[in-house]
């Protein structure tokens, strides 16, 4: 797909971290980006600076995605890309032992829920309703493409560590869905593509001490560090550039393994 001004994006989760760095990418290679996040003031802040729009979105309700969708079509037209970056996570074991009183707890369902609705049905919402939409646009290109859904997993979605049970169950669904979406969307020119990011300096990690952080950096092979949003943004630019990657699951993490803990 060619970028321009011709090509309007939707990013979730766009106020801040990956989806943020996303966002900036394409806006700077001339794309029409709707943000749409919860986080009201960041969103538009960063829409105004982008100049793009912002639109409140929970991406697990209904009412809230249509709503959405209708702000960002209306100010921009059918959405040609989306990317999924709307996201979670916890860490609950599947059961524990307290260690002081010997206590068992089982991990509650309420918050494996959650984050099941969110990682995993949450993209899967987007992508239905926006390959809904594009298909009911015309092809453009040499390849009668229609449009592109790039959606975020994690490492984590195959090598998931002690606690994130929850959080692992939701993103092996992200990738697991991939290719079946791209094969339900090929006969229309619908691509799909999920990345697999490991370690990556978004707003999960700020909070940490220093020396947590250069753990974690010297755990990557090569480069040593916490990858910057901006490399991820990077690849979601080529994916949507590349017209034969689909149906692909990218790992996008210096040869990262996830030890247990």
């Amino acid at each position: 797909m060619k970028l321009g001004r011709e090509i309007a994006a939707l990013v979730t989760g766009g106020a801040s971290g990956l989806g943020e760095a996303s966002a900036r990418r394409l806006a700077g290679a001339g794309v029409r980006v709707a943000i749409l996040d919860m986080n009201e003031a960041a969103g538009a802040r960063l829409a105004q600076e982008i100049g793009g729009l912002f639109a409140p979105c929970d991406v697990t309700d209904e009412a809230s995605v249509d709503g959405a969708l209708e702000a960002a079509r209306r100010a921009h037209g059918q959405e040609r890309i989306l990317v999924n970056c709307a996201g979670i996570a916890i860490g609950k074991k599947t059961a524990r032992r307290d260690r002081d009183s010997g206590a068992i707890e089982a991990h509650d369902l309420a918050s494996f829920r959650r984050v099941i609705e969110v990682n995993l049905v949450g993209t899967f919402h987007m992508t239905a309703k926006c390959a809904a939409g594009m298909m009911a646009a015309e092809p453009i290109g040499p390849d009668g493409e229609r449009g592109v859904i790039v959606s975020t997993a994690s490492v984590a979605a195959v090598e998931g560590q002690i606690g994130q049970v929850a959080y692992a169950a939701s993103k092996g669904g992200v990738a697991a869905m991939t290719l079946p979406v791209a094969r339900d969307l090929a006969r229309e020119g619908i691509r799909t593509a999920c990345i697999l990011p490991g370690l990556f300096d978004t707003p999960m990690f700020k909070g940490l001490p220093d020396e947590a952080r250069e753990a974690l950096a010297a755990s990557v092979p090569y480069p040593s560090r916490l990858g910057a949003p901006s490399e991820y943004a990077a690849l979601v630019q080529h994916i949507c550039e590349n017209v034969m990657l689909n149906g692909v699951q990218i790992r996008l993490d210096g040869a990262l393994r996830l030890a247990p803990r």
